[in-house]
């Protein structure tokens, strides 16, 4: 009999049911395969370890995103809202919309909720000559609120948009985007969410391009002439909101340009917008400006956007639009890639008596649960031919889905003659594997099967692209830590009994072997992959990895790799989160150029030449350059 339990389902449920009640809605789903150990008993999910059941959490979120909307309400006099059990200030502004390019909250009053309510007077408030919108004159508004709880903290920035002079009515707002994703030579995909449905109409190249009534829009625009700006606009229930954005050159062209990497933004010490529920704000919005101002074409950015290991996919998605907030302002015009990290996680948690956590697995169903699901509905990436880790040599069952889609965190793309592959090195990530291998599940730091399969695949097709020069490929946690990691990622402190479980059972090669095959491929069936971009720890350092570099523990018993030409590892973690400092390591000598600032790497790239500045985004400093290629 195939084993069930049951699935929380309250993303599903009005808010007034989630804030009213700690009931459950629930309904059977079947346990994955690959997993191992997990049953269900009429208390719900369980991890078997002899004699003893450790249950999953029932997991509540500490809050959702229709929650920290506030439940607008029109009234003569602006506008009321309600957080429901929101304790904390709300601070509130006028958005300057068509009056400045990075439009945000012109923040001037605060107030304290009240059972977690306030109102808002738009005519006391914003009266003349506080009225920089001409709300009064042209009758529509948009506000921008910050919500902070008693301890301080900043939980979410907001936005509510109101027609009238009073009476008031509520309206759609766009409380994430426009952003621009999936940017070629030719066309580009411009996306957006709003607060309510509403049909809306995208303006650009003298065409208008409807999309239905919703509250998540992706239009396509095709067509374009590469290398060259438009204008655009998107209208909404008589609102506006102009940007502007850039084609790519012809592919092969050699035209000069410019992109940015980074990774690990989550919340760090030091309050303010250092903290903002999830995310560095204040870092990223400070590195997305330096890429802007350098004229960078798009960003990289590979993982722990957020603070995460989470249970619900409601409050992943609070802290995904926290982080995306951060940088909207510079999004409007230039595309953000994002691959997945380990603080991406969202799982089934499994605790014991005295909450001490004894396993932590990928949340399923699979198709709407997992963490990969959760990260495809936050981004807009490009969707691959690779599917999942079903069909490999060690899927427990071709009649069912026994692992999460690969869709949108396992993609590459280009610009000109650079591509960047982007891989997942967290999939199908149980955190809790490195301690107990119960319950099986993904380990971090390590390429699957069918995903190392299409790298390869993907490579050697690049190879053959006589237009791309560059190869950049990235993920989440170094080949090579350096400080911070060396417990995990590729290296495990040189243990290659680490690996992926499945049903049960290791697979058959452990981490450094893993690593090796990764790097084999990068190395010694490419002649145009120049460095691997990785985050994970928080510092910025560069490696040089050559035929010289030790990258063994003594008396490796396996097969080693033959480094037959030099690439560079280039990690930066240094976006927000707490940094860790460099450690001794067999590799350490070849580390070059170590830092603990908050770091932006800015990489030039024109025609055979690739160059490299690496600037701290709160200062300006240099902190590194050199010529790569």
């Amino acid at each position: 009999m195939t084993n069930q339990y049951l699935y929380n389902m309250k993303k599903c449920i009005p808010l007034s049911f989630l804030l009213a009640s700690t009931a459950i809605f629930a309904q059977t789903v079947e346990i994955p395969k690959s997993y191992s150990n997990m049953l269900e008993d009429e208390n719900g999910l369980y991890l078997k370890d002899g004699d003893q059941r450790y249950y999953a959490v029932k997991s509540k979120p500490l809050y959702t995103l229709e929650q920290l909307f506030g439940n607008p309400e029109g009234t003569e006099e602006g506008v009321k809202l309600d957080f429901g059990d929101f304790k904390g200030d709300i601070t509130y502004g006028l958005i300057p919309y068509g009056k400045a390019p990075h439009p945000l909250p012109v923040f001037r009053f605060v107030k304290t909720l009240e059972s977690g309510k306030v109102d808002i007077n738009i005519g006391r408030d914003f009266r003349y000559p506080y009225d920089f919108v001409d709300w009064q004159k042209n009758k529509i508004l948009s506000i921008g609120y910050r919500l902070t709880d008693e301890t301080g903290m900043v939980v979410y920035d907001g936005e509510v948009s109101l027609k009238g002079s009073g009476p008031f009515t509520v309206a759609p707002s766009i409380y994430e985007g426009p952003f621009i994703n999936m940017l070629t030579d030719t066309s580009a995909t411009i996306w957006f969410n709003t607060t309510l449905p509403v049909a809306v109409g995208l303006q650009i190249n003298g065409k208008t391009i409807e999309s239905p009534s919703g509250t998540h829009h992706e239009i396509a625009v095709d067509g374009l002439t590469p290398d060259t700006k438009y204008e655009y606009s998107v209208t909404y229930d008589g609102f506006t909101q102009q940007y502007h954005l850039k084609t790519a050159p012809k592919p092969g062209s050699k035209t000069p340009f410019v992109f940015a990497y980074t990774s690990d933004s989550r919340h760090a010490s030091g309050g303010g917008e250092r903290k903002i529920y999830g995310a560095n704000a204040y870092i990223m919005k400070k590195i997305a400006a330096v890429a802007y101002a350098n004229g960078a074409a798009f960003m990289q950015f590979s993982g722990d956007l957020i603070n995460g290991y989470l249970g619900t996919n409601a409050e992943t998605q609070v802290q995904y639009t926290n982080w995306k907030k951060a940088v909207e302002p510079f999004w409007h015009y230039m595309p953000f890639q994002v691959g997945m990290g380990n603080h991406e996680a969202l799982g089934h948690i499994f605790k014991d008596s005295t909450g001490r956590t004894r396993g932590f697995v990928d949340k399923f169903p699979f198709p709407t649960e997992s963490a990969e699901m959760a990260f495809a509905e936050a981004f807009v990436n490009p969707v691959s031919t690779l599917k999942s880790e079903d069909g490999s040599k060690y899927d427990p069952s071709s009649q069912t889905t026994d692992f999460p889609s690969y869709a949108e965190n396992v993609f590459h793309y280009r610009y000109d003659n650079v591509a960047v592959v982007v891989l997942n090195s967290d999939y199908w990530y149980a955190p809790s594997l490195r301690s107990n291998t119960a319950t099986s599940g993904g380990l971090h730091g390590y390429i699957m099967d069918n995903q190392l399969e299409w790298l390869e695949k993907t490579i050697t097709s690049l190879e053959d692209d006589v237009t791309i020069d560059h190869i950049f490929v990235t993920q989440h946690t170094p080949a090579f830590p350096n400080g911070g990691h060396s417990r995990d990622d590729m290296w495990y402190s040189g243990n290659n009994e680490k690996r992926p479980f499945v049903a049960g059972k290791g697979v058959q090669k452990g981490i450094l072997e893993r690593r090796d095959q990764y790097l084999d491929i990068l190395i010694n069936k490419s002649k145009k992959v120049l460095a691997i971009l990785t985050g994970d720890e928080h510092n910025y350092n560069r490696l040089k990895l050559t035929k010289e570099v030790t990258i063994y523990p003594e008396d490796y018993p396996h097969e080693k790799l033959n480094v037959s030409r030099p690439i560079y590892q280039i990690n930066n973690g240094a976006a927000g989160a707490p940094y860790y400092a460099q450690e001794v390591l067999p590799w350490s000598e070849h580390t070059k150029a170590f830092s603990v600032e908050n770091a932006v790497c800015l990489f030039y790239v024109d025609g055979p030449t690739v160059k490299m500045k690496v600037i701290n985004p709160d200062t300006l400093n240099l902190i590194d350059e050199i010529e790569l290629r």
